[in-house]
């Protein structure tokens, strides 16, 4: 999941940049609202990390803008202001939830799970794919539950595909969910994942369409069902 990350403060803003990459996000950082509204246009994000105290508009009003625009995705406010009524606004101005500095980075990857599951509208932090079982927080797969040892890019680009299931994604669009800004993306980076994925997973799971990207069927519905 690619991840805006908006945060003045330098030296908290690359820390928290690092940290969440090093969990398995693309993260993409910025340090002003007119920054965050530039790249929700260009970019599509599974979460927002929103500072409220940002130079120039308000972190509070950059939430307000951001879903009057129709950014559907979570929203996680980040900030050291911690009084009962500035949560209870946030909440009720369209945000996720509310977390305040200083922050663990582990409760912080949690938070951005919990978020990005009740937006996408699962219950459990767990994706079942036929014999497929993709654990998200552990970032872990079993298969006719045998583990399977993947890649972090790996995880990622399965996570995308099953997540989208039926739909044909671009190598553009599985990109785009795997590297931040500044990233050096070699460009047969997806076909090398996806040979592996299905070394690894079966040749049939993942389906080539010609000219156009790849795509993880949805699976056949139990007979009976």
């Amino acid at each position: 999941m690619r991840i805006l990350l908006t945060e003045d403060d330098p030296q908290l803003g690359r820390a928290t940049q690092i940290g969440l990459e090093q969990a398995g996000y693309a993260v993409d950082w910025v340090q002003s609202a007119e920054h965050a509204h530039t790249a929700v246009r260009l970019h599509d994000y599974g979460c927002i990390l929103l500072d409220l105290g940002l130079p120039g508009q308000d972190g509070m009003q950059a939430l307000h803008a951001l879903r009057k625009a129709g950014y559907g995705g979570a929203i996680l406010i980040v900030t050291a202001r911690d009084k009962i009524p500035e949560r209870i606004a946030g909440l009720d101005g369209g945000a996720d939830d509310f977390i305040v500095k200083p922050f663990d980075l582990d409760e912080l990857a949690a938070r951005i799970r919990s978020a990005s599951r009740r937006a996408a509208g699962r219950l459990r932090e767990e994706l079942v794919h036929g014999d497929l079982v993709l654990d998200v927080a552990a970032r872990q797969v079993t298969q006719a539950g045998k583990p399977v040892a993947l890649t972090s890019r790996e995880f990622g680009v399965l996570l995308t595909l099953v997540e989208n299931s039926g739909r044909v994604l671009s190598r553009e669009q599985l990109e785009h969910q795997l590297y931040s800004w500044g990233e050096e993306v070699e460009s047969n980076a997806v076909q090398v994942h996806i040979h592996h994925l299905r070394k690894k997973l079966g040749r049939t799971l993942i389906r080539t369409v010609h000219a156009v990207g790849y795509c993880i069927d949805k699976p056949a519905p139990e007979a009976g069902a």
